[in-house]
């Protein structure tokens, strides 16, 4: 498991906390440190000493700032066969691990990702539902040409990280999305990326804190990243629209929702309603796993 944090003292326990509660827990867990200023390390120390049978490992990325470097630290330094990758601010359910293991006993899967639950907007469920139905359509419809991956909620085989760790752009300037970016690189090597939908995350949605300017930049990434690959298509430029319509509603919901309602009640809520709101015809629900013999992961 990497996780690579920037100031994330806010956040990290709670992510912490969910990653050593899983029903299998992982070979390690890596939490990749990039300059923090804050008490981002002592986080991680404090677990470590209230938990010092986990395989809990911090390291320091300070050669160069940003997330692409610091993922990458996170990646090569695991030496499990399968790399699990979240963010900071995830919060895993329990049975996460195991739910990336059952996946992997397909051989010929190089990477997965699983829908989110946005653990604090209003009404998390449907939210989840959301998520699901849309993450859904775009593997059946579109996945062969824009493949996708979510940093905050995937793993992947190390020998796929490793065939195309050399090639991953470095994005310097910090301006595409660098797990599409890692999906696109996996795509053009023929490599084969699922999706799964029990293998559920829970983020949050704080992205609504930026401004108008920074979340119009933020969803530009899209565009970016895809014409970085030289994939030309009304995909990344729909998608940027439709991110930008929702992104007053969503704000305005973070607004009501952030004073009622911690954390820790919203998981109660979210791990109460596992059985979710009826889908679509032809969407799966996300309850849905699937059994067998796992693969020990990072």
């Amino acid at each position: 498991m990497v996780i690579p944090a920037y100031n994330e003292e806010a956040v990290l326990r709670r992510c912490l906390e969910a990653v050593l509660s899983q029903t299998v827990p992982a070979e390690q867990i890596i939490v990749v440190d990039n300059a923090s200023t804050d008490g981002t390390r002592a986080v991680v120390t404090r677990v470590q000493a209230e938990h010092p049978e986990a395989p809990l490992l911090l390291i320091e990325q300070n050669a160069a700032q940003g997330l692409v470097p610091t993922r990458n630290a996170g990646l090569d330094a695991a030496d499990a066969e399968v790399l699990g990758r979240i963010d900071s601010d995830s919060v895993l359910t329990p049975d996460w691990v195991e739910q990336v293991q059952d996946a992997f006993t397909d051989p010929e899967l190089a990477a997965v990702t699983g829908p989110v639950l946005y653990y604090d907007l209003p009404l998390p469920r449907l939210g989840l539902a959301l998520d699901h139905a849309g993450r859904h359509l775009m593997m059946k419809r579109i996945a062969d040409r824009h493949p996708f991956l979510y940093g905050s909620n995937m793993a992947i085989r190390r020998t796929a990280w490793h065939q195309i760790r050399s090639e991953v752009c470095r994005d310097e300037r910090d301006r595409m999305h660098e797990d599409i970016d890692l999906s696109l690189h996996l795509r053009e090597h023929g490599l084969t990326i699922a999706y799964r939908p029990a293998m559920i995350t829970g983020v949050s949605a704080r992205r609504m804190d930026d401004s108008p300017a920074q979340f119009r930049d933020y969803v530009g990434r899209y565009r970016r990243t895809y014409s970085a690959h030289q994939v030309t298509s009304p995909v990344p430029s729909t998608a940027t629209i439709i991110l930008r319509s929702l992104y007053w509603p969503l704000k305005l919901l973070r607004w009501l929702r952030r004073p009622r309602c911690s954390l820790t009640d919203q998981w109660r809520v979210h791990s109460a309603a596992r059985t979710p709101p009826r889908y679509p015809p032809g969407v799966p629900d996300p309850g849905i796993g699937i059994g067998g013999e796992g693969h020990g992961m990072a």
